[in-house]
């Protein structure tokens, strides 16, 4: 994949190739009308948002003191198309962009936190509430 090149090297390379296929795979089985993962806790999402610290980056409605201004606020984030403006905002993208921002845009300023996949439904389940 030639829009590959130059941003990832090596076993770089692999994982984003890997992550672009679940990406891939999870857009073909909601096209298909497939099921969907199984959807996160959204209270615990709540909750991981506010240890986490993601209110220090963004503003989030319904966590106390975030009010961030690094990332863009999260209000209508279920809304909005795309997700860092790349990927189509679907609920298995947000937990893949939720758990490996390095890799779908090397050098943004998100951080990978070291999500488990339960943690990133988690987190998605508060956002998608945030319609």
């Amino acid at each position: 994949m030639p829009e590959l090149r130059g941003i990832v090297t090596g076993s770089g390379r692999l994982l984003a190739l890997a992550l672009l296929a679940a990406v891939l795979a999870a857009g073909a089985r909601a096209a298909a009308g497939g099921p969907a993962e199984p959807p996160g806790n959204a209270a615990r999402g709540q909750a991981l948002i506010t240890r986490l610290g993601c209110g220090s980056c963004h503003v989030i409605p319904g966590i106390e003191d975030a009010d961030g201004m690094v990332g863009p606020p999260l209000d209508h984030i279920a809304s909005r198309g795309y997700l860092a403006g790349m990927l189509r905002n679907t609920p298995d993208n947000m937990v893949t962009w939720l758990r490996h921002p390095q890799q779908i845009v090397p050098g943004n300023a998100m951080p990978d936190l070291g999500l488990s996949e339960a943690d990133g439904r988690d987190i998605a389940a508060y956002l998608e509430a945030l319609k």
